[in-house]
């Protein structure tokens, strides 16, 4: 039993699995090595708040976490299962988190939180992991704020292996504030000459970085950083219009 609902993940989690496994992490990890890692003490009990198919857990593991990691997607908590056997992977709802124990910091990358639509879902993100964090622990997280939906709309991008094909594009509505990336994964078949198709719309919503601010002090996070990507030490693509954020309990 979960209390977990259908994630649009669910789909198109191999491709999620494997385009962006050597993507996301390289890239941030200049930030996170500043922000999370030097001030986090190796056997620290950690939350990974949407940790997807594992890609920064399998690092937060190697360096010596305790690692609770929750996902709503069933299929890449199972993906991240195959890749970290013996770790407490959970399929939940990260708005309504269900845990035994208080850790000593949470993480949570790669914009999940912009998938929160509406500030009401952000902000029970923020009640859950305050709840979940001992007095004093560090939240670390990243949000795309909206010029980083501006970049590259409506051009396809492909991704092209021997046994599989995927294509992405992004789309914004600047009067919602919503964007929408639509993906298809075909994966070749046991039968010769076949393709399986899979589709999948994911929805994400940009919000204000004073809005951020405000709903991590009202839920009575304190010692709140917001900090640019770049001037975080990301000099990627994936610093353009993302901020890393840092509170503590």
């Amino acid at each position: 039993m979960t209390d977990a609902p259908f994630s649009t993940y669910d789909e198109i989690a191999g491709l999620y699995h494997a385009q962006w496994a050597d993507w996301y992490l390289p890239a941030a990890l200049p930030a996170l090595e500043r922000l999370f890692f030097a001030r986090v003490s190796r056997g620290a009990r950690v939350l990974d708040v949407c940790c997807g198919s594992g890609h920064v857990t399998q690092e937060l593991v190697r360096r010596g976490y305790a690692v609770t990691g929750i996902d709503a997607s069933a299929e890449l908590i199972a993906l991240a299962r195959g890749d970290l056997p013996g770790v407490d992977l959970r399929v939940q709802d990260a708005r309504a988190p269900r845990l035994e124990s208080r850790y000593d910091a949470a993480i949570s990358t790669f914009d999940s939180l912009n998938h929160m639509l509406t500030l009401e879902d952000l902000r029970e993100v923020f009640v859950g992991v305050h709840g979940a964090l001992a007095r004093g622990g560090l939240f670390v997280f990243d949000m795309n704020l909206e010029i980083a939906y501006s970049a590259d709309l409506r051009q396809w991008t492909v991704h092209i292996s021997d046994d599989e094909v995927g294509l992405a594009r992004g789309l914004y509505d600047y009067a919602t504030k919503k964007a929408t990336t639509e993906l298809i994964w075909f994966v070749r078949s046991d039968h010769a000459k076949c393709w399986e198709q899979h589709r999948s719309v994911v929805e994400q919503r940009c919000y204000e970085e004073t809005a951020i601010v405000g709903e991590l002090q009202q839920t009575g996070f304190h010692t709140i950083e917001a900090i640019g990507a770049r001037d975080a030490g990301v000099t990627s693509e994936l610093g353009f219009g993302r901020i890393f954020v840092v509170a503590r309990a």
